[in-house]
């Protein structure tokens, strides 16, 4: 019976092969798109979940919400770990990471090798303890308990030491000595981009440091003993924040701790500040399984669409089997087979084309997914599910309808007539409906993307980055001479104005408090602070609304002056630029010597607000001022004539200062193009699988309309025969389907405006979505839909008439 089932289905699919390649062609798409978002999908979804005990780890982050809603910080004071360990019988272990530039590269030395590397941590001892890393070579037991010690990992090694085991050997990390304890593998989704790592008694921290409630400078991490409840230590450990922060609540800023679970922590946290662990976005993963979703439903409602659209050219082999005795439930076992059959060939030519083209997405992602049935077993059982489900998804109600023909009434007659035609016609439209607000819904969301994408490259930022040239400052040389390696540099012809310093755009910055004395009160406020020389406003060409910039010719401005920028005259209760001028302010000193130095300056200047951070962030209240003691950065701005003979002078004065340190840098347009990864590659994904779901559902409408056209062929050939023009039938064949897509498009718009306002809300700077967008998504479809079944009503009206009323 069964072997008669697969003949039936094969010679079905060989009689109708234009009907059977659209199937097989959409089927293949979809499940195509499904397949590799899958594959992405559940790569993002392994992040740290290879750890033993890791349901027990959450990391602690601070809130900022009781008066300034909205910001999660990701490292907290260093007193967070230590209190939880003591005071905390629920907790069992906690580990502190030392909030420094993962991703700034450090000189490495080991033989004859010379290279930077990136991804340098801190840790406590207990690191290894709480994060089980697989070790290659050596144990992660007292791995870092000197601070001579250095763990390093396998692609580090591979790179320094090549196969050899570097346990005990030495290497050096900007010229200070360690020894090798261990080789770490990083095959695993790990969350820290960690390559070597120190313990934290390395990095030599003044113990007062230590103990402080309110210097949020550590990734901080805690285990739990098994049965812990999180919320109620979270409840607890509030309270002990709160009186030790801020006892007499009186800062205009609270951090409230959270306990955030270990398996959050890559994919919700893209909106974290300062963070700089490896982030994924959940919204992005969310919205490309949607896509697949919706691109495979598109595949499956072809298939109802067509199928049921077949069905009457059927009824006769309904009828026929049913008078030799078929029952109808072997008649449902039938179509369902020849469903499953095309869906199996579709799976395999999804499966062949998923292989050829996972290598590309694979370069696009920056992953290493694999499509790989012998070392995972599971795809095969994977696509024989999915075989399965959409199999029996697209080929049950259209079963259903086939076998539920009666004999009598569709063998007795030339014209079938059933009373379920109406239905189906009303299940077609409702599917051609369904499709193309699917597709009207893609066409908008990638629109509204892009341009916001395209805004963001492209918003002016209040400063010129073009031709800047930025690199960290290396050796004792420059940071003891800095003064006269910038004079050098600014010799250099090419060179328009060099400057030094702590915050530029597109780097670190530092958030930090300042006093507003204001009726006999020190009132403190939250601030960025960024830690300016004489040039900086020049060089990065930011507009000064109020005031001056900083001069030399004010021997006071380097210890008594500050400057601040629009949002911070607001935020500070100034009211207007010209208001703030002269004003005191008074900053607690980066000082571990003596905590209590206090700067007091006046205000000499107003900048017009400019964005260092990325259109995520709102523009902080910001104060600028010179403060040598932070410098850290050079920026270069260079004249476009000559850059690569400007660099290379650039590298002969670098080499004068700091022979021992290859000069390594960026320019700050790069740096900032960086921020927006993440929304480029979803951009260029949505374009991709929007293309791939218009495509689909295209290909289904083609074959409804030549379906539609051959229904009608008798009709059309009496219209020509009475004088219609082809343009006339041409509109009689389409007009049925353009209203569905009017139809589809009133459905898609709500949708998409609620989607594209819910993620552009992420941005704290962001495009309008204009009516033209929906009004142009609607008719690209529809358009879209014109072409592709003007191309069948074509053929149909330039038919020979005479043929077309020939009865067969």
């Amino acid at each position: 019976m069964f072997r008669n089932y697969f003949k039936t289905a094969y010679r079905n699919l060989l009689r109708h092969k234009g009907f059977s390649f659209i199937n097989i062609a959409g089927l293949a798409l979809g499940i195509t798109a499904c397949l590799l978002i899958g594959l992405f999908v559940h790569d993002e979804l392994q992040y740290d979940k290879f750890l033993p005990e890791g349901e027990q780890v959450y990391r602690v982050y601070s809130d900022k919400s009781a008066k300034e809603a909205g910001e999660m910080v990701a490292p907290v004071p260093p007193m967070f770990a230590t209190t939880l360990e003591q005071d905390f019988p629920e907790v069992e272990q906690t580990v502190r990471i030392l909030m420094v530039q993962f991703d700034a590269n450090n000189l490495v030395e080991a033989g004859d090798k010379r290279i930077y590397e990136s991804g340098r941590f801190f840790a406590d001892p207990g690191f290894f303890e709480i994060f089980q890393l697989p070790f290659i070579y050596g144990s992660p037991e007292k791995a870092l308990e000197d601070a001579s010690s250095i763990v390093i990992s396998d692609e580090f090694s591979q790179r320094v030491f090549g196969d050899a085991n570097p346990v005990g050997k030495q290497v050096a990390v900007n010229h200070l000595p360690y020894i090798v304890r261990g080789v770490f593998s990083t095959k695993e989704r790990f969350h820290l981009p960690v390559n070597f790592i120190h313990a934290l008694e390395a990095a030599e921290l003044p113990a007062e440091r230590m103990k402080s409630w309110n210097w949020q400078q550590f990734y901080t991490y805690v285990k739990l003993k098994e049965g812990a409840n999180p919320q109620f230590l979270q409840a607890n450990f509030r309270e002990v924040v709160a009186k030790q922060r801020n006892p007499d609540n009186n800062e205009p800023y609270d951090y409230k701790p959270v306990l955030q679970p270990l398996d959050e922590v890559y994919l919700h946290s893209a909106s974290f500040k300062h963070d700089q662990a490896i982030r994924g976005n959940i919204t992005y993963v969310r919205a490309l399984s949607i896509i697949a979703v919706f691109i495979l439903l598109i595949a499956c409602f072809n298939f109802v669409n067509l199928a049921t659209a077949k069905s009457m050219q059927r009824a006769r082999e309904v009828g026929v089997r049913k008078s030799v005795g078929a029952s109808r439930g072997q008649l449902v076992l039938q179509f369902l087979g020849e469903t499953l059959l095309l869906t199996l060939i579709s799976v395999i030519f999804s499966a062949a084309l998923a292989s050829l083209l996972l290598p590309s997405l694979n370069a696009f992602t920056g992953k290493e997914m694999s499509f790989n049935f012998f070392t995972n077993p599971g795809l095969l059982l994977l696509l024989l599910g999915l075989t399965l489900v959409v199999g029996l998804l697209a080929g049950f109600y259209p079963a259903l309808v086939l076998s539920g023909f009666q004999p009598v009434k569709v063998l007795k007659s030339a014209v079938v007539v059933d009373s379920k035609v109406g239905r189906i016609q009303w299940l077609r439209h409702g599917l051609i409906v369904v499709q193309f607000a699917l597709s009207i819904f893609l066409i908008i969301c990638a629109f509204v993307v892009y341009r916001q994408v395209s805004y963001l490259h492209n918003k002016d930022l209040g400063f010129d980055r073009d031709q800047i040239m930025f690199f960290q400052m290396r050796g004792e040389g420059m940071f003891n001479n800095y003064e006269t390696f910038k004079n050098e540099l600014r010799q250099v012809p090419g060179i328009r104005n060099v400057s030094i310093g702590y915050g530029f755009p597109g780097d670190a910055t530092a958030g930090d408090g300042i006093i507003v004395p204001r009726d006999g009160e020190q009132v403190h406020h939250g601030v960025t602070h960024l830690m300016v020389d004489y040039d900086y406003i020049n060089t990065l060409d930011v507009k000064v609304l109020a005031g001056r910039p900083f001069s030399k010719a004010y021997k006071t401005d380097a210890d008594h002056a500050f400057m601040i920028n629009e949002t911070a005259v607001r935020e500070l209760g100034y009211g207007t630029p010209e208001k703030a001028l002269g004003q005191t302010l008074r900053w607690n000193v980066w000082n571990d010597t003596d905590k209590d130095t206090l700067k007091e300056g006046k205000i000499i200047g107003v900048v017009k607000d400019f964005h260092f951070k990325s259109l995520y962030d709102k523009v902080d209240p910001t104060v600028l001022q010179i403060f040598p003691g932070a410098n850290w950065k050079v920026a270069v701005k260079v004249d476009p004539q000559n850059i690569a003979g400007t660099i290379e002078q650039v590298e002969k004065v670098w080499n004068k200062f700091a022979p021992d340190y290859p000069i390594e840098y960026i320019f700050m347009d790069d740096n900032f193009e960086k921020m927006y990864k993440a929304e480029d590659k979803l951009k260029t994904l949505l374009w991709i699988f929007t293309g791939m779901a218009i495509f689909v559902a295209c290909l289904g409408l083609l074959g409804l309309a030549a379906y539609a056209a051959e229904r009608r062929k008798k009709e059309i050939g009496i219209r020509k025969v009475m004088g219609a023009e082809n343009s006339d039938i041409v509109m009689l064949l389409s007009k049925e389907f353009l209203l569905l897509v009017v139809l589809a498009a009133l459905l898609a718009f709500p949708l998409a405006w609620y989607a594209m306002q819910t993620w552009l809300e992420d941005f704290a700077y962001r495009i309008e979505m204009p009516a033209w967008v929906f009004l142009f998504a609607g008719l690209f479809a529809a358009a879209l839909a014109f072409v592709t079944i003007s191309y069948q009503a074509l053929k149909a009206a330039m038919a020979n008439p005479v043929a077309n009323l020939r009865f067969d």
